[in-house]
């Protein structure tokens, strides 16, 4: 978690913002983190990163049009060079709030926040645990302190495989939207306030247009029982849930047949919609003893999602000598890219790993 000084200067960065910009990662840890520090301070707009692996320079545009005064980044593991150039030459403070191991040196002028390293100057010196677990909600949340949202940061945890320690707080609270629960998992398929976290997910697919009105009415929102409860300013959300939840049962159910005595589940799919880690997530929840390979079809491009244990170290083995293969992530849960034409090659080196351990 954050110490007492980091927690403290965060909120004065926030304090200081009088019109920021929060670039926030395009899942529901990214989501609710923006939530959490935008219902704190009450000002600022929200951008969802959909460009992988990177915050790019394209972003950038948006600091202008929106003529913001403070740049957060929220659950993004990799910002690219140019756009911090960018940002650098118009000198607009930059706060950076992560979870991730990462390798690239952060610009000095950036206040990077990070639980995985020992403090923000010693930026890649991590701890020689994997003390960085925590989602970016937890850290979020563990700033503000808002009791009010602490049905957020529940959604944000769980959906992030994490189970926080305010979990039983939540369910006191909410009990008819918890459940007992010894995994993140099990909130995140047994219980309403799991619901909600898959339907922000889904909502989030959805064209810039309606992942903005989204945003709007989430921003507003009184309590989690007002997302089930659809209305004019929420019937956009339900129609994009409901219509990705026919998609995803169906790939999942394919998904399921493939179960079998191999280590690895591997499933491939194509078509408009990538829901890759999403489908890895519940795969690994069914099946914990499986390595799960999720891979999304794209053109002459494959984006993985993987989990199992100790699964990083494992991925990044086996794609040395995989020309122009990338990724990373948390030590049972990864995200890549690749060619389609270099899957054979990275599933065999990654079968050989497996078979060594």
């Amino acid at each position: 978690m954050l110490n007492k000084a980091q927690i403290s200067q965060i909120k004065q960065h926030l304090e200081n913002a009088q019109n920021p910009i929060f670039f926030f990662d395009n899942d529901p840890d990214g989501l609710c983190s923006f939530l959490i520090l935008r219902r704190y301070i009450e000002r600022g707009r929200g951008v969802a990163i959909k460009s992988f692996p990177s915050l790019d320079e394209s972003y950038f545009r948006k600091v202008q049009e929106l003529n913001a005064d403070y740049i957060f980044i929220l659950d993004k593991p990799i910002v690219s060079d140019e756009f911090f150039k960018k940002v650098e030459e118009v000198n607009i403070p930059v706060v950076w709030i992560d979870h991730h191991n990462v390798s690239a040196k952060i610009p000095e002028f950036v206040n990077y926040y990070n639980p995985y390293y020992k403090d923000s100057a010693s930026k890649l010196a991590p701890y020689e645990k994997d003390n960085g677990s925590e989602p970016v909600t937890a850290l979020c949340y563990q700033v503000t302190g808002k009791k009010e949202d602490l049905w957020i940061a529940v959604i944000g945890c769980v959906a992030d495989s994490y189970l926080p320690d305010f979990y039983p707080e939540f369910c006191k609270e909410y009990s008819d939207l918890a459940v007992e629960a010894t995994t993140p998992f099990d909130v995140l398929y047994k219980s309403k306030i799991g619901e909600i976290s898959r339907i922000l997910s889904n909502g989030l697919k959805d064209t810039t247009t309606n992942v903005v009105s989204m945003l709007k009415f989430l921003i507003n929102v009184k309590s989690p029982y007002d997302i089930f409860d659809e209305n004019s300013k929420n019937h956009v959300l339900h129609y994009r849930h409901k219509q990705i939840g026919k998609k995803y049962k169906d790939l999942l159910s394919k998904a399921k047949k493939l179960y079998g005595k191999d280590r690895i589940l591997f499933f491939k799919y194509s078509g408009d919609l990538s829901i890759s880690g999403e489908l890895s997530n519940e795969l690994c929840y069914l099946f914990p003893e499986k390595i799960v390979i999720v891979a999304y079809i794209k053109g002459m491009k494959a984006n993985l999602s993987l989990r199992g244990k100790n699964i990083r170290e494992m991925f990044l083995k086996s794609i040395e000598g995989v020309s122009g293969a990338t990724g990373g992530g948390h030590r049972d849960a990864v995200g890549g890219q690749m060619s389609v034409g270099d899957l054979d090659k990275f599933t065999k080196n990654l079968q050989d790993i497996v078979d060594k351990n």
